[in-house]
């Protein structure tokens, strides 16, 4: 069960609903921010900053859908280990990708750029002080330091905002493996994850 109540869409913001489309989304793709619209100022600032982070990305879709979900492994963030964004699956990412992320280093599907920006991402969420000179040589073997930056950004965003989702513990709605409580710890990789819905086309 949340740890925090979400509100009813109708105590919700207006300004806030029509900046999520929410007209498009489930109730579940709208939970972190239902949540959130108990400080409805933050939720839109938030939103916004989320809009710019994929409206001018230049890493593909793919990347950041695979950084996202290392990282939703590290943080134990069930919501954010359930879902898969889709403009990420339409980007490539299948659950053969996803279950991939298990032994990265090992994926035979991934290229080497995506393995050293997951590997990036794991120093983010676990170690952020081992990433030295030597982990950005790697980096600008295979990214611009444009894509270095908007990387080390989603890896930031990724690992605050998914640590706070797991302390909500936002699960109720997840797919039953999601909700289960044992010693071991949940993975992303699985045959239950749900794909958010695709934006209207203009």
């Amino acid at each position: 069960m949340s740890r925090l109540s979400t509100l009813p869409l109708d105590k919700i913001d207006p300004e806030l609903l029509a900046m999520l489309n929410a007209d498009q989304k489930s109730e579940r793709e709208l939970r972190p921010f239902t949540i959130r619209a108990h400080h409805p100022e933050l939720a839109k600032a938030h939103a916004v900053y989320g809009a710019a982070m994929k409206n001018v990305a230049v890493l593909p879709a793919r990347l950041r859908e695979l950084v996202r979900l290392r990282i939703a492994f590290h943080n134990q963030c069930r919501s954010c280990m359930a879902m898969r964004y889709a403009d990420g699956v339409d980007d490539g990412v299948t659950e053969d990708l996803v279950c991939s992320l298990e032994k990265p280093f090992d994926a035979p599907d991934l290229s080497d750029a995506e393995r050293v920006a997951l590997r990036y991402a794991d120093l983010m969420a676990n170690n952020h002080l081992a990433i030295d000179d030597a982990m950005y040589a790697q980096l600008k073997q295979h990214f611009s330091e444009k894509e270095i930056v908007e990387l080390g950004m989603v890896c930031a965003m990724c690992v605050g905002y998914g640590r706070l989702a797991a302390t909500w513990n936002m699960i109720e709605d997840l797919p039953k493996r999601f909700q289960e409580h044992g010693e071991k710890p949940v993975t992303p990789w699985g045959p239950d994850a749900w794909v958010t819905a695709r934006a209207k086309a203009a």
